[in-house]
């Protein structure tokens, strides 16, 4: 009936934690496969940065119109 209540992750901790790791344990094919995780999660971000853009201007142009 009761839930255990963890604490949420706050927002830029796993980045914060990503730019502190030590690289020296990792092989050169670690790295690589890094790289394209990252580059991965770069693309992933502009592509909400463009779904949220798109509907910012949605909503001025309707907005607009109506004035």
């Amino acid at each position: 009936m009761f839930e255990e209540l963890e604490p949420r992750p706050r927002r830029g901790d796993a980045l914060a934690a990503l730019g502190r790791e030590d690289l020296d344990v990792y092989s050169i094919e670690d790295l690589q496969e890094r790289i394209q995780a990252l580059n991965d999660e770069i693309q992933r971000a502009r592509a909400a940065i463009e779904a949220k853009t798109a509907k910012k201007s949605a909503a001025d142009a309707l907005f607009s119109f109506r004035s």
